[in-house]
């Protein structure tokens, strides 16, 4: 059989030696140019028959032969041109040269179409010859992998048989059987090489340097910062900031110190204000001129004058997902991320100061530990009073507690003597009234009346107060109970090193392992090692399961490079994670061995969960029942109360995050974003998982342990529907969405009512009122049913 190349060049050879005969017949037909002179001269025009009588009645006249070509005849109609390829039969022409010329024109135009079409038809079979060839090599690479991973998966086997040996003889929980240990492992080892599709990533605005305290402001000076403008331009800033969907959220105060601080940018024509793919770290309002928005080269939207945009980077560190250009000279205004964030910290973190100062001055308070103090500062709410207006009433009952925050207010009382209540005194910025209210019911005894306008009062009131922090008379017990435990912990730091952790017994194999392992190589690590597998592979680096030479231990290696800790600048989050890890000592926590580091990457010698990953269960699943989530719920929720009391946020709770153990126990895996606070103390960065953060992350208002309780809601929705339940087409949108808060989600039937409930309690929108940390603590969440 021949070839495909070489029949369609004797097809080709076929049309092109018809249409040469076929051509040489119409040029043979046609008259040349001397007889068409010779006609025109003629006053008669020449009849040509074919021996039939004319209408006239006249004879016949005999036609004029003209030789033909053997194989075929043209006949030639008077009106239109015909060819017959029939042998031996007579032909005549009655035509004009005008249609033959014509026809002449369409015979090359279709003999250049078919050349094309062969020239199209033979690239195409060059093209697929050579995806055979390629197609070949690749069947050939996939079959020698195939028999690796063959070899691989022995070893696994191995490994797993030898890490589930106790399941034999222990009770299982909830999630836990040799056969899905095993099923999860294969699962868990299909997505090397490749990024887990549909894994939600954590984003942070950590600045470079790891020395860097988020509790103390980097020197900043507002009055350095502002930049001169006039009161129009202001104004019609200061609007477009408030037209923004994020931006208007924020206090007048902060978007008024952000008006000043922005700056003037001009952009000429065919410039890029913002360009996809480089980093972002600028807001901008535009003043004049047109913009135009892009993605992949494509034309979104246009820009409108006096239009803030950008808004997402002052926030975080992030790539821009879009470009915006010129298209004319453009004026700006900018602002830019590290002057936003210190604007935001200094606002939040000054009032905070502000108001627990004058918390200190308060007799029945000046005692409580910093943590009790600063929940109460979380809960003060803001009330303003014009000149005039009655704050409190003589003789009516009262529950409520009030700190003058700014401006002056008059005492006054009845007298026996006097129809009018008499001016007792005058209080001041500092003061406070009404502490009794805290205590039990209180008939007011005086009147407190505003003596100027726009007067400010820090409110509290005794319900709060005492699911807060608890009643006074609880609060009296605590502070005994908190004198006695200080005196304890200064005891046992005299008292040398104890094996119990936090309750937390060390075994045996623990110490023998760490001892092992700290004579390992500090540069490398992979001397004792032998690597198994690649569990995963990002853009930080790959994880490996490894196994110590001549003993069957296996442990997980996350390599992570060095280039990637400092484009992203995460060197804090890393020093910080060793730092934790090699602290803590949970069964609910994921053990740290050591960390090695050579040129191009820090190691970190990890306990290896063989259990699979929650998320790809989930995602296989779609979602889980009750039972199980409450499993999975409980578990966090020991890890949350082992780190909580330790002094240490966790910040990035999600599915991908926890792991199972050989035990089907789960652990709480990835510490890049968790920070050691102190008691009462704030945290200030904007870290976290978009669909994850609480609303105080988003608006920076300072943040401690009620985002861990917040995210602890957020995962028990997802566990239960499969998805969380703030999710927008972009991040913007979806931290949008959680600031409208937990209210306004209708929640799915599968959800019961006491799953939702605790929902609607963990993600309360002010951080004081969440299940977890109110007066029990996390003592509420365990006892939740």
């Amino acid at each position: 059989m021949q070839p495909i190349t070489e029949r369609v060049g004797a097809g080709a050879f076929r049309l092109q030696n018809n249409y040469r005969t076929e051509l040489w017949t119409v040029q043979a037909l046609t008259p040349s140019r001397e007889q068409q002179k010779s006609a025109a001269r003629s006053s008669k025009p020449t009849r040509i028959s074919t021996g039939s009588p004319d209408k006239m009645g006249n004879g016949l006249v005999k036609s004029k032969q003209l030789k033909e070509p053997e194989s075929h005849t043209a006949n030639i109609c008077v009106n239109s041109v015909k060819f017959s390829r029939d042998n031996g039969s007579d032909s005549t022409i009655k035509a004009t040269p005008e249609i033959l010329q014509n026809r002449l024109l369409e015979l090359e135009l279709e003999n250049k179409n078919k050349d094309d079409q062969l020239q199209e038809k033979e690239c195409r079979i060059q093209d697929l010859e050579k995806q055979i060839v390629w197609q070949t090599r690749t069947i050939a690479e996939i079959t020698e992998e195939l028999q690796a991973k063959c070899i691989q998966l022995n070893k696994l086997q191995d490994v797993v048989k030898t890490q589930c040996g106790v399941l034999l003889q222990s009770s299982p929980s909830p999630l836990r059987t040799a056969n899905r240990i095993m099923n999860q492992c294969t699962g868990l080892f299909k997505d090397i090489g490749s990024r887990r599709k549909g894994a939600k990533e954590g984003v942070s605005a950590e600045p470079t340097s790891r020395t860097y305290d988020s509790n103390k402001l980097p020197e900043f000076s507002l009055e350095r910062a502002r930049v001169r403008k006039d009161s129009g331009v202001k104004k019609l800033v200061t609007d477009a900031l408030n037209k923004n969907q994020f931006l208007k959220r924020l206090e007048t105060q902060q978007i008024r110190d952000m008006v000043e601080c922005m700056y003037e940018k001009i952009y000429q024509h065919g410039d890029y204000v913002i360009k996809q793919g480089e980093p972002g770290n600028h807001l901008f309002v535009l003043a004049e001129g047109k913009l135009e928005v892009l993605q992949n080269n494509k034309i979104l939207t246009s820009i409108s004058i006096w239009t803030a945009f950008g808004e997402l980077a002052i926030l975080y560190n992030c790539t821009r997902t879009a470009s915006v250009k010129a298209l004319s000279r453009v004026k700006t205004w900018v602002l830019d991320q590290d002057v936003f964030q210190n604007i935001m910290r200094g606002t939040a973190q000054a009032r905070h100061d502000q108001y627990r100062n004058f918390l200190r001055s308060v007799s029945l308070l000046k005692n409580l530990p910093e943590d009790k103090l600063a929940k109460i500062v979380d809960c003060l709410e803001v009330e303003y009073y014009d000149k005039g207006d009655y704050i409190i009433r003589e003789g009516e009952e009262g529950s409520t507690f009030f700190i003058l925050a700014n401006g002056k207010v008059k005492v006054t009382q009845s007298t026996e003597y006097h129809i009018e209540p008499q001016l007792i005194k005058v209080l001041q910025r500092g003061d406070y009234f009404g502490e009794k209210a805290l205590i039990s019911d209180d008939v007011r005894s005086a009147n407190i009346i505003a003596d100027e306008n726009n007067v400010e009062c820090l409110v509290i009131d005794r319900e709060t107060f005492n699911q807060t922090v608890g009643t006074f008379d609880e609060l009296q017990n605590y502070l005994q109970g908190y004198v006695a435990e200080l005196t304890r912990d200064d005891e046992k730091r005299h008292a040398g090193i104890s094996t119990h952790v936090q309750g937390a017994e060390i075994s045996l194999e623990m110490i023998r392992l760490k001892e092992k392992v700290a004579t390992f190589s500090s540069t490398s690590p992979f001397r004792n090692l032998e690597i198994i597998t690649t569990l995963g592979v990002g853009g930080f680096g790959r994880v490996e399961l490894v196994k110590m030479k001549n003993e069957d231990v296996t442990f997980a290696v996350k390599c992570i490079k060095k280039k990637y800790i400092v484009d992203t600048r995460q060197q804090e989050h890393i020093h910080s994670e060793k730092k934790i890890l090699e602290e803590a000592c949970s069964p609910f926590i994921v053990r740290l061995f050591r960390s090695f580091k050579d040129n191009k990457y820090v190691y970190m010698l990890l306990e290896a969960c063989l259990g699979g990953e929650i998320w790809s269960i989930l995602r296989d699943r779609g979602c889980f029942d009750e039972f199980t989530t409450k499993f999975c719920t409980s578990c966090v929720t020991e890890a949350f109360d082992y780190l909580h009391r330790i002094g240490v946020i966790y910040r990035d709770l999600k599915p991908e995050n926890l792991m199972l153990d050989s035990e089907g126990y789960i652990k709480l895996v990835d510490f890049g974003f968790a920070k050691k606070i102190g008691k009462g103390q704030k945290t200030w960065t904007f870290c976290g998982t978009p669909e994850y953060v609480a609303p105080e992350i988003i608006l920076n208002k300072g943040h401690d342990f009620g985002v861990d309780f917040w995210s602890l809601g957020i995962l028990v929705f997802e566990l239960l529907t499969g998805s969380p339940p703030f999710s927008g087409f972009d991040q913007m949108m979806t931290y949008n969405l959680i600031l409208k808060g937990v209210e306004k989600l209708d929640f799915p039937k599968k959800i019961t009512k006491r799953p939702e409930e605790m929902i609607r309690r963990l993600c309360k929108q002010n951080p004081t009122e969440r299940l977890g940390n109110l007066k029990n603590g996390i003592n509420d969440i365990k006892k939740h049913r």
